[in-house]
């Protein structure tokens, strides 16, 4: 539970810095005209190579090589989350009028919780910690 609770205070922070890149991104875009959708889209798609690399690193200690299934793996939950935050932003933004700003922080912090988070410890990182590993085979205890 330690671990666990470690991993997601640390792939939090990771989320932070990578979301400061992502709101630069939204901003620039928005604010130079773009769909808030599209910005949306765009800027969580930036701030996903930052969030990799504080992930594997940091995160979850991950020591093993660069594969291309772990990056494989988190591509499409980052896609996941980009498509998430963008139909989120969409919704919560443009149809619920909510400032893109604070829209983006309450979608962040629903998407993280919900996908990202989940999906990284389960799908990307999970053989760096044998707490994390859903291999059926192997045991928990």
């Amino acid at each position: 539970m330690r671990d666990h609770a470690r991993h997601a205070l640390t792939a939090g922070l990771g989320g932070i810095v990578g979301s400061a890149i992502d709101i630069a991104v939204l901003v620039l875009l928005v604010e130079g005209g773009a769909p808030v959708a599209l910005a949306a889209f765009v800027g969580a798609t930036a701030g996903a190579g930052v969030c990799f690399s504080v992930n594997k690193y940091w995160a979850f200690r991950d020591p093993s090589p660069l594969s291309m299934r772990q990056i494989g793996a988190f591509g499409l939950v980052a896609v996941g989350t980009a498509l998430l935050m963008a139909a989120a932003m969409q919704v919560v933004s443009v149809w619920g009028g909510v400032p893109y700003l604070l829209a983006k922080v309450l979608c962040a912090a629903a998407v993280f919780v919900l996908w990202s988070y989940p999906g990284q410890r389960r799908f990307v990182f999970r053989s760096s910690s044998p707490d994390l590993d859903l291999d059926p085979s192997r045991s928990l205890a």
